[in-house]
């Protein structure tokens, strides 16, 4: 009976834990919480679409056969006042561009005037007054059409301020403060916004996740006045209206700013709700084809009279569907239509009187339904038995989704009951499964203990997760490989006894293998005072070369701090040598890696020719003169690194010398003036001593000392040799 209590106890603590924590992060709503649920909002969607009915809206299309037939865009502005012209004789009710005209026609007639190489001045100057300028012939036709023009919102000031063509008025408190703000506004030219019937915005909600269009902004600010959506605007003139009339209510929980929150707009006569910050929830339907009309038979004389049975009294959106414009959106739906489409369901939308709500009530009844049907659940563990609870929770579960979905489709609300289910269910599988959790975890803690001492971290959890991975074979990576020997080893070991000697490698092996375990680097061996380690195996290792530069100058700092410190008791001692420094070779490239030996016993190693470069480099620090040389592949893979050019150095095994390069420092350093200048020198230097001129390589070397740090001493030093060999003719 002890031990039943004591387990019901147990379940009920770390059930109660769980669900404290769950319900506080639903409360918080971070964004992927949010976007879960979103995304059932969007099934909804998905299986119950708006229904279809033929409204007065139409898209008048800049579709692949517009474009073929009257070339790409964008068209000549006089090409746009014949559109414009057009659909106004067939009767449209409003002409709403979704684009923005924001910079002159530059192809405009009279914009090549003053390229061409004929006549005088002054007879250029008359030609260009006889060509039209296509801006003002369409403004001319925007003035004689009802054309609502768009407008796009920017985060900064550079833009403009869009024409206010209607006024707002408030019933309730002034709800600007509860509108996202923007800076400014990318808008079209004054000649053509001076001339439109409508401005409206275009820019859609930044609230919205994963790329999926759900929400439609009906009102911006820039903070002081308010401005209608494309939308909207295309409404309002549609109807001949003159103000819109915006209802706000209290401060909103959701807004969580204090300022009065937008419960619903009037265009004209045509009343609909909106959240808080005055967007619309967009109810789409499918992306039907009778819902577009195609600008090239808008603008073929001989079949734009059939159209007047589309276009006569009706809203036209004209947008584009052609992939190339880069104007396409994900729906709910899973479709991917033109960005103009959404704006047209939405006015569709409004005009049918079919909308998605999102109450105000609904985030604090999900939070409760979350700690309830948790507290629920966890309470039929203990009285019933993990089984019951399953079944009794998911008969609560099916009924929440059940009742969400009915209000869905007889009220369009949007409740979410994914989160209060889903997570409550993962309660109780995690109270009933926790004994296995134990055991489970006590055996990795056996694997770790005892290969964790022998094995990178990756390769103890990919044991712990797939002991299959422990058979013979390998694979070709692209990787870096690491070599580090202690220089001036001999004379070390001669100063020490065996015990000594030991405790010497053991201080310093230890935080320099720390520190490539942490940098994501895997050990492969010990090789007396050296280590060989790589990247990229056996778990993928995004920049590995870069990685391995940043590791290998940390460890030179960690000998420096250790040297410092006199860590290892050379000076307290009194010996000969008193200071240790290491050398690091870095080679990036494809080598093989994977479990090397017999059935019975292997290792996790890496062979190729990269490792052959890798241990070569190592080994030519010293004839550099640096702590740390990595090759060209290294210093191309790991940009932004401090590198300076060692020159084409013979390396023991290979045909031809391998350029090399000195790593001396990070990206910040890499950034700084001292490095830029000191590179440029550097670079000047080098370029001489490969061009053979003797003398110039002299200067750029002492250029070279007086703006080089101290510790680069080493490797100018070993460019003076190598000058100093150089035929002497060769400076002529």
């Amino acid at each position: 009976m002890r031990i039943t209590r004591r387990k019901h106890l147990l379940v009920a603590a770390v059930g109660c834990l769980f669900l404290i924590v769950v319900t506080a992060l639903r409360a918080y709503d971070p964004s992927f919480v949010s976007t879960i649920r979103l995304m059932g909002f969007d099934g909804y969607q998905r299986f119950w679409p708006r229904p279809h009915d033929d409204f007065p809206v139409r898209i008048v299309d800049i579709d692949e056969r517009s474009l073929a037939v009257h070339g790409q865009w964008p068209w000549r502005r006089d090409k746009l006042a014949e559109l414009t012209r057009a659909l106004a004789e067939l009767g449209a009710a409003a002409i709403a561009y979704d684009v923005i005209f924001a910079e002159p026609d530059r192809l405009s007639p009279h914009r090549y005037v003053p390229d061409l190489k004929i006549g005088t001045d002054a007879e250029l100057e008359g030609l260009a007054e006889r060509l039209p300028d296509t801006d003002k012939v369409f403004a001319e036709a925007i003035a004689e059409a009802p054309v609502v023009l768009g407008f796009a919102t920017l985060p900064n000031a550079n833009g403009g301020k869009p024409a206010s063509k209607a006024g707002f008025a408030h019933a309730g408190s002034d709800p600007t403060g509860s509108i996202p703000s923007f800076a400014s506004a990318l808008v079209s030219l004054p000649v053509l916004e001076d001339a439109a019937t409508g401005s409206g915005g275009v820019s859609l909600s930044s609230r919205d996740t994963i790329g999926i269009v759900r929400r439609v902004p009906m009102v911006f600010t820039d903070g002081t006045g308010l401005f209608p959506s494309l939308v909207m605007e295309a409404l309002r003139v549609a109807q001949g209206a003159g103000t819109f009339i915006i209802r706000s209510a209290d401060a909103s929980g959701e807004l969580g700013t204090g300022a009065p929150a937008v419960t619903d707009i009037k265009v004209g006569a045509l009343p609909f709700p909106t959240t808080a910050q005055g967007e619309l929830w967009v109810y789409f339907n499918e992306d039907r084809a009778d819902r577009y009309v195609s600008a090239a038979d808008v603008l073929d004389p001989e079949t734009r009279a059939s159209l007047a049975p589309q276009i006569e009294g009706q809203i036209v959106f004209i947008g584009t569907s052609s992939v190339g414009l880069y104007d396409i959106r994900a729906t709910p739906l899973g479709d991917l239509v033109p960005g103009v489409s959404v704006h047209a369901q939405a006015a569709e939308q409004i005009l049918a009187g079919t909308f998605l709500s999102r109450p105000d009530w609904a985030d604090g009844a999900e939070i409760i339904a979350t700690f309830l049907l948790g507290l629920i659940v966890i309470a039929l563990i203990i009285a019933f038995g993990s089984i019951w609870a399953a079944v009794v929770g998911g008969v609560i579960a099916f009924s929440l989704y059940a009742g969400a979905i009915h209000l869905f489709r007889t009220q369009g609300l949007l409740l979410d009951p994914i989160y209060p289910t889903a997570v409550n269910l993962f309660v109780v599988y995690a109270a009933a499964t926790a004994l296995l959790y134990f055991l489970t975890e006590r055996e990795k803690r056996f694997v770790r203990a005892a290969f964790g001492q022998y094995l990178a971290p990756e390769m103890v959890k990919r044991l712990e997760t797939a002991p299959d991975a422990l058979r013979l074979g390998g694979e070709m990576r692209d990787m870096t490989i690491m070599f580090m020997d202690v220089r001036g080893f001999t004379p070390i070991s001669e100063q020490l006894t065996p015990t000594d000697l030991v405790a010497f490698l053991n201080a310093l092996l230890s935080p320099l293998s720390d520190e490539i375990q942490a940098r994501s680097g895997t050990i492969d061996k010990y090789i007396g005072d050296s280590i060989m380690a790589f990247w990229n195996a056996p778990m993928d290792v995004g920049d590995h070369a870069a990685k391995a530069c940043r590791t290998a100058l940390e460890m030179v700092r960690i000998v420096d701090r250790l040297n410092a410190e006199d860590a290892f008791r050379f000076r307290e001692r009194g010996l000969p040598t008193q200071t240790v420094r290491i050398g690091v070779g870095l080679n990036t490239g494809e080598a093989c890696v994977g479990n090397m030996g017999s059935d019975r016993r292997f290792n996790y190693s890496v062979i190729g020719d990269a490792v052959n470069v890798a241990a070569r480099i190592e080994s030519s620090c010293k004839a550099v003169g640096a702590d740390c040389v990595v090759s060209e592949d290294t210093a191309r893979a790991a940009k932004g690194f401090a590198f300076l050019e060692a020159g084409a150095i013979p390396l023991k095994g290979k045909s031809v010398p391998i350029r090399l390069f000195a790593l001396v420092g990070d990206p910040d350093y890499a950034a700084g003036e001292e490095f830029q200048a000191l590179a440029q020198t550097h670079a000047a230097m080098v370029a001489a001593i490969d061009a053979g001129e003797k003398d110039k390589a002299r200067d750029g070397l002492a250029a070279c000392r007086a703006k080089a740090p101290e510790r680069l001493a080493d490797v100018y030093d070993r460019f003076a040799e190598r000058i100093e060999v150089m035929p002497q003719h060769a400076s002529a």
